[in-house]
């Protein structure tokens, strides 16, 4: 988790070749992600066995004191944006700490056009367009492919495609301390993978779902994934059959149950549901704050039949 040191970003779950995740502990601890998926595809992916070439999703803790740069990221249409084996990159949100400066940047005004964009660009104050609100712990926000965004003076959890892909629109005039220079901008891929038809995003209202767990709440439903929070102090199930779902403790302790065994989580934990395990119970210890992720049902890239 965050502490006190400026961290920037911490990869919770990851299957990329920069960076792949390491099963923590038990009989197969020190295996990665990727190991996982190529030695024992059907266990971990159930029905969605052989439909990606590598794990699709990719989770992060951001904390942004500092704001973010200003960007947008290409949808999964937009080929001549996305190097090789990249997919684009839908993401969300989940604020877990704000202050009285918090502040999240996302889509732009109402009815700001390309050109009064570029003008902004060029004046740098690509901000006045920008739509914003003041988050508050447990706001959770959908940023779909195409939307320009930013975020400051918080912490929050993040899920999205496994892709890289970001092209910065401004960046608040800073200079990279290392080098002495700016960052480098990428204005026209950034113009070109805008969506100008989409305006001001607001956080999204959660969906209570009737189960006989209780405090069960859609967050997210959307191609690239779903996201669900469970807020409790009784047990209540996680996990699906034949396909694999992800839980992150956002705040709190609990416990996995599983057959014989007690998998316990804390805050910060993430922890991968193959798709054997099926329905599971989670026991809280006093109170959890749990999120359950689920993965896209199909590969995304036109022309691609795996990203």
């Amino acid at each position: 988790m965050p502490g006190d040191a400026h961290i920037g970003e911490a990869w919770l779950l990851s299957d990329r070749n920069e960076h792949t995740s390491l099963v923590a502990n038990g009989p197969l601890q020190g295996q990665s992600l990727r190991q996982l998926l190529e030695r024992w595809p059907q266990p971990v992916m159930g029905r969605l066995a052989g439909r990606f070439r590598r794990f699709p999703l990719l989770l992060k803790f951001l904390d942004a004191r500092e704001f973010l740069s200003v960007q947008v990221h290409p949808s999964d249409t937009q080929r001549d944006y996305l190097p090789p084996g990249e997919s684009g990159k839908t993401e969300a949100w989940i604020v877990m700490e704000s202050g009285p400066s918090s502040l999240i940047f996302a889509g732009l005004k109402r009815d700001t056009t390309a050109d009064q964009l570029r003008r902004a660009v060029a004046q740098r104050r690509v901000p006045d367009h920008l739509a914003s609100f003041c988050p508050t712990s447990g706001d959770c926000v959908l940023l779909h492919a195409g939307t320009v965004h930013s975020m400051g003076a918080l912490v929050a959890f993040e899920v999205q495609q496994n892709s890289d892909v970001t092209f910065r629109l401004d960046d608040w005039n800073r200079i990279d301390t290392r080098t002495g220079q700016a960052r480098a901008l990428q204005i026209e891929e950034a113009f070109a993978c805008i969506d100008f038809t989409r305006g001001p995003v607001s956080p999204v209202t959660p969906e209570p779902e009737e189960s006989a767990d209780g405090g069960r709440e859609r967050l997210v439903r959307c191609d690239q994934f779903g996201v669900w929070r469970m807020r409790s102090c009784s047990p209540f199930t996680v996990g699906a059959a034949d396909t694999p779902r992800v839980l992150v403790c956002l705040d709190g302790m609990g416990d996995l149950q599983y057959q014989d065994g007690n998998y316990p989580m804390a805050r910060g934990d993430v922890m991968l549901l193959p798709a054997t395990l099926g329905a599971c119970a989670f026991q809280p210890r006093d109170s959890v704050n749990l999120l359950e992720i689920s993965l896209p049902e199909h590969a995304f890239v036109p022309g691609h039949p795996l990203h």
